[in-house]
């Protein structure tokens, strides 16, 4: 893949590439101070949240050295989608890009080393797995031999600890840039980390004198929702229904077979829904996610083997119909939506048997004790944001060693006060009842335990809590245990308020789960604490009910429903603008075999038809229109306009 018209020649200012090459006006945040370090040669670490601007971050760095002389920057990313739409991005902006993947057939390959080995790239974008090859380490050795070697950029760097949520052990082998190549400078960047993932990343890639930046992992666009499990099926059709028909949308499932039901559900109630997962045909998955990146309001049913590396900005929504493993995983997944920074929706539904397959997994694992232990801790973690009656915002930051309103990345000097409700989470718009369960947690603990001793066996959690509010099924005559002193004493406990007593004793690990013996219940050595009344068990009230229904309006910010959210403040003229814009990019798009976004976002599109442009001197900075896009589309776009006059 080659560009037919490169820019990779001109001022090394990180400013004026910025504004030349990609049409913005100012770098945002922290991206000026990290485009500097790597710019100047020296090691970065970033982490910043998705759809912070993360690329911009090594590719001003590697097109300010490639016309400095310094050579081809190689960006090591375990994601083909990724590469794929970030290199056709860079050609369309005029920079000379390649990628080396399972893609290509050994011929293209060959003439992609071959470009690389003449120093006639300034990115190139490869796996772990290939850069690790001796073939490729030849290659590297070859340009670094002649000065050429500018710049490594170490994508989803989270991938290379063990404590990440998304571990790849040939991340690990990647410490051999440093070793080999010590004087070119590097950028590992990632989404997602907390303290001991971030410590993780610096010690296996030897990156003990690199700078850190840590953004705010806060992104005050998503509302957070969690709501107790009953129906998840229609519990998430009603969601979609409400509050984003006809938008696009991820939905995480555990297993494949799961996707395979939840998207034919959806799909039979006229939702355009697709599944997603690894045991599909190659070819089956590639063209789902095609259809995904490049159609509106498509709904992806997935496993977490999809998504990582999307750079589909309108992403309305991501929901969870199964609780993920922890908050990293959580958070890097719910990231994907709302990434143009318009109004989007983490939406999770989670119950008992969540918790009890998460838990199982953690303790059947052949991992080391150690790791098991962080684990335990990391779900815990995520269990606490899913039962909190607090404001969610406030605690899935503070996961992150950020308090809100102070984000460690806000300008020096700028007063900044710790806030406790973000107002747009689902306990803050509608804040929970929460009643004390610490009576029937020492009730239930007390059943099981009477159970265990009189039958000599374990059961699990619907016949125990059947005992306790004193049903007399079949199975509890059987058995006798209408005989059992705790028999109907919890008889003013709901179903649902027990599961959600049970979910608390489990996650405070005062409550087994032999998945051996059925899922029976066991009682544990935290399990005294509570039946002493030690340790107090305080929940919320059913949370199965989805927060208020946001209008179309609010959600996109004052848009009409007939128009997408980045056209809201046009007026109708201007929407009629924005709507042969978006016609003219479709037909570009699919010539070029390339996502609509990649030529042009959304918002550059309502900012043309807002502008109106007569000629190609109108189209002069608009953000998002650079020098190259400029000259190849700008006297179409001027057509366009003209003609919706």
């Amino acid at each position: 893949m080659s560009s037919t018209h490169s820019i990779d020649s001109g001022s090394t200012a990180p400013l004026a590439i910025l504004r030349e090459v990609f049409g913005y006006e100012a770098f945002r945040g922290p991206q000026a101070a990290i485009v500097d370090q790597v710019t100047a040669g020296g090691d970065a670490l970033v982490l910043m949240p998705t759809g912070g601007g993360k690329s911009l971050c090594y590719q001003i760095p590697a097109i300010a050295r490639a016309r400095a002389g310094h050579g081809v920057s190689i960006v090591v990313s375990p994601l083909i989608a990724l590469m794929h739409d970030q290199v056709g991005a860079l050609h369309e902006a005029g920079v000379s890009a390649a990628f080396l993947n399972s893609t290509l057939d050994w011929q293209e390959a060959l003439d992609v080393e071959r470009r690389t080995a003449r120093a006639e790239l300034t990115l190139l974008y490869a796996a772990p797995e290939r850069v690790n090859t001796p073939r490729f380490l030849e290659l590297l050795d070859g340009l670094a031999a002649r000065g050429k070697l500018a710049l490594f950029a170490i994508d989803e760097a989270h991938c290379v600890s063990q404590w990440g949520h998304d571990f790849r052990p040939e991340y690990r082998a990647l410490a051999v840039l440093h070793e080999r190549y010590p004087a070119v400078p590097r950028i590992a960047l990632t989404a997602t980390a907390d303290a001991l993932t971030r410590a993780d990343i610096v010690e296996r890639l030897q990156l003990q004198d690199a700078r850190q930046f840590v953004s705010s992992f806060d992104r005050p666009n998503i509302r957070y929702a969690i709501v107790e499990k009953k129906d998840a099926s229609t519990q998430l059709l009603r969601f979609i229904e409400r509050e984003h028909e006809g938008e696009a949308g991820v939905v995480y499932c555990q297993s494949r077979k799961r996707v395979e039901e939840v998207a034919q559900m959806l799909a039979d109630a006229g939702v355009n829904a697709l599944p997603y997962h690894a045991g599909l045909d190659a070819a089956v998955r590639q063209r789902h996610q095609d259809r995904f990146l490049r159609e509106e309001g498509i709904v992806m049913v997935a496993t977490i083997a999809f998504g990582m590396g999307i750079d589909k900005p309108d992403v309305r929504f991501v929901a969870h119909l199964d609780l993920p493993k922890n908050i990293e995983g959580y958070y890097q997944e719910t990231g994907r939506a709302g990434r143009d920074g318009l109004p989007a929706d983490a939406w999770m539904a989670y119950g008992l048997q969540d918790v009890v397959n998460q838990r199982r997994m953690i303790d059947e694992s052949p991992a080391a004790e150690e790791f098991k232990q962080v684990m335990r801790g990391k779900l815990d973690a995520l269990l606490a944001l899913a039962e909190a009656t607090d404001c969610r915002r406030v605690r899935l930051l503070a996961y992150f060693d950020e308090t809100y309103g102070m984000p460690p990345d806000a300008p020096e000097g700028e007063e900044r006060v710790p806030l406790m409700h973000c107002g747009s989470c689902d306990n803050c718009l509608s804040p929970p009842a929460v009643w004390d369960g610490t009576d029937a947690a020492r009730k239930l603990l007390s059943t099981i335990y009477r159970v265990q001793q009189q039958s000599g066996i374990g059961f699990g959690a619907g016949h125990i809590m059947d005992i306790l509010r004193g049903k007399t099924t079949d199975k509890v005559k059987q058995f006798f245990h209408e005989r059992v002193s705790t028999f109907g004493i919890g008889a003013e406990y709901s179903e649902t308020q027990l599961r959600g007593v049970l979910r608390q004793l489990i996650a405070i690990g005062a409550v087994e789960v032999d998945a051996e013996k059925f899922n029976t219940l066991r009682l544990t050595d935290g399990s005294r604490a509570v039946l002493r009344g030690e340790v107090p068990v305080r929940l919320r009230e059913s949370v199965s009910q989805p927060a208020p229904r946001r209008s179309r309006r609010e959600r996109t910010g004052g848009t009409s429903a007939a128009a997408p959210a980045a056209a809201a403040a046009l007026d109708t003229a201007g929407q009629a603008r924005f709507a042969a814009l978006k016609a003219w990019r479709a037909e570009v798009a699919k010539a070029h075999n390339l996502p609509a976004y990649v030529i042009f976002h959304d918002a550059t599109l309502a900012a043309i038809a807002e502008r109106a442009p007569g000629s190609l001197e109108d189209l002069e900075g608009v953000s998002g229109l650079g020098a190259k896009k400029l000259e190849a589309y700008g006297e179409e776009v001027v057509r366009v306009i003209a003609s919706v006059r």
